[in-house]
């Protein structure tokens, strides 16, 4: 039976986890309007809370699934709006090296912090039209395009390219390489200026004849599928890092949407206006109603990607889940924090409130990591059977 009832010790540490987020509040509108700016490595107040690692190493083995932990921390922390106080040493990148990197690939670089490179300027969620191409020449491959919205992609060390290395084999040719900053022929063109997430950065590269090792080919298979419909085992084997961080994108999403909500619920309780659960749907006001239901879909939201990450930490299959829980948290990243804009009125749209950056930060949940439109694409393929070839 599924039970998602939380321990003292797994409660405590979602509170700590709320304390160190509130402390860092203070810093979200300074990042926000000064893009250029790169987050150090740790704040000073970082120093007053212990590491994430510190928090959960206290805890019982036979507790909550650490994956399920992680899920809620990601959505208590975007929840208070503020940007982390200790930065993440890993990235997307390092996700998929676990995933289909070869044991020794693993631990050569699995030390470093890795971006992914997908997007392109003419293909996002369309994997099968990436354009940038690896070809081997001799013991290198060499790597020409242009990727662009690469998270962490001026901080890390290095990206993980997705590249084909035949066209005419579709999603069969597209494998994945790892290329390491101060490379030949790989240059970092800028950082991007984006509507939401600023203090995240966010880079465009440009490969030109960029020459690396064999052996950086992800997961070392260098075979090509012969039909196009099926992808290689190092796309795969990269394709099911999406399967954890998908629902971690939309618990990001989902926090944004809890944060908005609970600035709503309480500026209004000053204003004497607060849910009576006691009243019918007849009786309450429609700002009682709106606050209502906006609560119920950030509930609904987050048990899906509850349940996602639950298949995950008994190692099922969850792809279908995964899919649900993103399309879920994409939809209530935009309409959550617009309904508490409407509750609000004008005033949540100053700069002086907080709920117009939950909006503008939450909205590239249904973007990133595959558009709402891709997941339900997928949701479609699990539930109905339909092949890609159906649906496009």
């Amino acid at each position: 039976m599924v039970d998602f009832t939380l321990s003292d010790p797994d409660r405590d540490i979602l509170s700590g986890v709320a304390e160190e987020a509130k402390a860092s509040e203070k810093y979200a509108r300074h990042y926000d309007a000064h893009e250029d700016e790169i987050l150090p490595k740790a704040f000073v107040e970082a120093a007053a809370f212990p590491s994430l690692l510190e928090r959960m190493r206290r805890r019982p083995s036979d507790d909550t699934p650490s994956v399920i932990m992680q899920m809620l921390i990601r959505i208590e922390r975007e929840a208070h709006n503020g940007v982390p106080l200790r930065q993440a040493p890993s990235a997307l990148g390092n996700a998929a090296l676990g995933a289909a990197g070869t044991p020794a690939q693993q631990k050569r670089w699995g030390h470093l912090m890795l971006a992914m490179s997908i997007t392109e300027p003419g293909a996002g969620s369309d994997t099968k039209a990436i354009q940038t191409t690896a070809v081997l020449d001799g013991d290198e491959w060499v790597l020409n395009g242009d990727k662009i919205f690469v998270t962490n992609g001026v901080r890390c060390h290095g990206t993980i390219v997705w590249a084909t290395v035949s066209k005419a084999a579709g999603r069969g040719g597209i494998k994945s390489f790892l290329v390491l900053k101060g490379t030949p022929g790989f240059e970092l063109v800028r950082k991007e200026k984006k509507l939401g997430i600023r203090s995240s950065d966010t880079a465009a590269y440009a490969f030109r004849d960029c020459r690396i090792p064999r052996d950086h080919l992800i997961g070392g298979d260098e075979r090509v599928p012969q039909s196009a419909d099926e992808g290689s085992a190092s796309y795969k084997g990269v394709l099911k890092t999406f399967n954890i961080t998908r629902p971690t994108v939309a618990a990001g999403g989902i926090g944004k949407a809890l944060g908005a909500f609970r600035y709503a619920r309480d500026r209004l309780a000053k204003e004497g206006i607060a849910v009576d659960w006691d009243k019918g749907p007849h009786d309450r006001t429609s700002t009682e109603q709106t606050l209502l239901e906006l609560e119920a879909d950030i509930e609904a939201a987050t048990l899906t990607v509850l349940r996602a990450a639950w298949l995950a930490a008994r190692g099922e299959p969850n792809n279908l889940e995964a899919s649900v829980a993103k399309a879920k948290g994409g939809e209530l990243c935009r309409s959550g924090p617009q309904r508490a804009m409407e509750l609000l009125g004008a005033m949540s749209l100053s700069h002086d409130h907080p709920v117009e950056q939950f909006l503008r930060d939450g909205r590239i949940t249904d973007i990133y990591e595959g558009t709402g439109q891709i997941q339900r694409l997928v949701i479609a393929r699990a539930i109905l059977g339909y092949s890609s070839a159906e649906l496009s």
